[in-house]
């Protein structure tokens, strides 16, 4: 009889030892929140072409978060803009091109800064159609592009 308590008491002990170890994991699975990821997208002092990028204005500043969406085959006209912006392309791929002919295709999920003050156009020559968000450092009453539709889009041939 002795033996047989102590094969019982062994036995007892062995399951519960296993099952405070499953409850330990379980619950140490179950309290670890998950954590909070940051991807730094761009740092830079210059635009996409390389050129610095100006001073910050001076006075009181005006933030402007812009959604655009450009459909498949659209093209933007010329324009430039007086104030910093950078954005993140969420979807697609936008072709930008410089009026000195110099180009930057901007891919999904990639950050881009743009030219300050330097006129340039945006295509969508992608299949899907482009989502971008773009952030203007301005200020109140500045505009965030100038159009020049005096500089006519080349027709693609």
């Amino acid at each position: 009889m002795k033996k047989m308590i102590l094969a019982l008491a062994a036995t007892l002990t062995i399951s519960s030892a296993s099952l405070l170890t499953s409850c330990e994991k379980a619950n140490a699975d179950n309290t670890q929140p998950p954590k909070v990821e940051s991807t730094e997208l761009i740092r830079t002092s210059q635009s996409w072409d390389g050129v610095a990028l100006p001073d910050y204005l001076t006075g009181k500043p005006e933030l402007v978060a812009v959604k655009y969406v450009f459909p498949v085959g659209q093209k933007l006209g010329w324009h430039h803009h007086p104030v910093m912006n950078y954005g993140v392309l969420v979807q697609g791929e936008l072709t930008i091109i410089g009026q000195n002919g110099q180009k930057k295709v901007v891919h999904e999920g990639e950050a881009v800064v743009e030219m300050v003050n330097t006129i340039h156009h945006g295509e969508n020559n992608g299949t899907k159609p482009v989502i971008l968000y773009m952030f203007y450092l301005s200020q109140e009453g500045k505009e965030l592009a100038v159009q020049h539709p005096e500089i006519p889009l080349e027709e693609e041939k």
